[in-house]
């Protein structure tokens, strides 16, 4: 009986070693993985992002409290004034990433404001972007009683000094419409804020911008009151119109916005914003790291600020106008949402960039001094070899 005991004694004593050893050895490899996600990290990262205040700049600081949270990464955003104050940091390797927007697109292009000889077309690439509920869109004051971008002839339409992403999109948004600025009245502003407050004036008649940004409100509380455009998504000609100038639009319904009803949305267009947007030479590991981390901690900022929701999965807008980096289409592939059909189209613009990259170089042995000249000769050298690639130019 004393033996039996013994050995029931000893069998209880051998199995909770063993479920202590195992549960030792779960905790230990539990530690060691989130020691290697977290190894990833540098201690501290700097990202620039749009100025103080704006959606962009709040969603930056809300997943920099994230990483502070979850990986004790210490986070700055350094907000940019311009498109240049923001990828400027990020070409000279001061910030690692930035949270801008469709300049990123323009980098890439080495088109407007990136066409001198301090930058031409940029290697830029994509961990995530953020597609909320808002347009990017035209909005007229409801007192001129437009209704469609056909009727904008004749109408003062804003031209916004040194944005060429405002000023493009606009243009797009008339070509729309069947219209160009040689069928409006141009009327130039110095900024985005000033040009919406000359609608409120009754300077001009409309603008382009975020449905849900401060401005619109403004115009929408005004004795004007705001009307958004529409462009309707079964309007092919008007599409095509768009797309040909603006490539970077994709086709959305808006809830959110200044004068817009959750139950009858805007039928425009839009594109992300803000981009998390990085070098093609930053580190894998790093982008990898800090894909999965906006993605698995999605829950932690959702709520931080109305354009946020944008960063979740399902709102993802892979097949875009600018490639994805190598670090993040390996988490993407690893969690089973990146095609290969995804692949191929990231590939192609990859093409695209590597075209730019040796026409730049190309052309970086002449000198021009003037920067008009410069712009244009570049403009054409640009789009020949882009279509001899096989690449529409977009402009030229």
């Amino acid at each position: 009986m004393v033996l039996t005991f013994t050995k029931i004694s000893y069998r209880i004593k051998w199995l909770i070693l063993r479920y202590t050893l195992a549960a030792s050895f779960f905790l230990f490899s539990n530690i060691l993985f989130a020691q290697s996600s977290q190894s990833a990290f540098p201690s501290r990262m700097a990202w620039t992002a749009y100025n103080l205040g704006s959606t962009g700049y709040n969603q930056a600081v809300a997943i920099g409290a994230m990483l502070r949270e979850k990986y004790g990464v210490t986070l700055r955003v350094i907000p940019g004034q311009n498109d240049i104050s923001r990828l400027l940091p990020l070409k000279t390797g001061r910030v690692d990433f930035s949270v801008n927007g469709v300049s990123t697109y323009f980098a890439q292009e080495g088109m407007f404001q990136f066409a001198n000889s301090q930058w031409g077309p940029q290697p830029v690439r994509l961990l995530m972007t953020s597609n909320g509920l808002s347009n990017q869109a035209v909005a007229v004051a409801a007192d001129t009683g437009v209704t469609s971008f056909s009727e904008l002839r004749g109408f003062r339409i804003p031209y916004v000094r040194g944005a060429p992403a405002l000023n493009v999109s606009m243009e797009a948004h008339l070509a729309c419409g069947g219209l160009t600025w040689d069928d409006v009245v141009r009327v130039d502003f110095p900024g985005y804020d000033a040009a919406w407050t000359g609608v409120v004036n009754g300077d001009v008649d409309a603008g382009f911008g975020t449905t849900v940004s401060g401005p619109m409100f403004r115009v929408e509380a005004s004795p004007r009151g705001i009307r958004w455009l529409p462009a309707p998504h079964d309007d092919a000609e008007c599409w095509d119109r768009m797309l040909a100038i603006g490539p970077y639009f994709t086709k959305h319904l808006a809830t959110r916005g200044a004068g817009i009803d959750p139950d009858s949305p805007h039928e425009a267009g839009t594109y992300p914003y803000p981009l998390l947007t990085a070098l093609e030479t930053q580190d894998n590991d790093v982008v990898n790291a800090l894909t999965r981390a906006i993605h698995e901690n999605y829950d932690d900022f959702k709520d931080s600020d109305p354009g946020a929701i944008g960063w979740a999965l399902e709102r993802q807008v892979f097949q875009w106008v600018v490639p994805y980096h190598d670090g993040a289409v390996a988490y993407w592939r690893e969690i089973g949402v990146w095609s290969d059909e995804l692949e191929a189209h990231n590939q192609s613009l990859i093409s695209r960039q590597e075209v730019l990259a040796s026409a730049w170089a190309e052309f970086s042995e002449e000198e021009i001094p003037d920067q008009d000249a410069f712009a244009e000769a570049w403009g054409q050298l640009r789009a020949d070899r882009l279509e001899a690639a096989g690449f529409n130019p977009v402009w030229r």
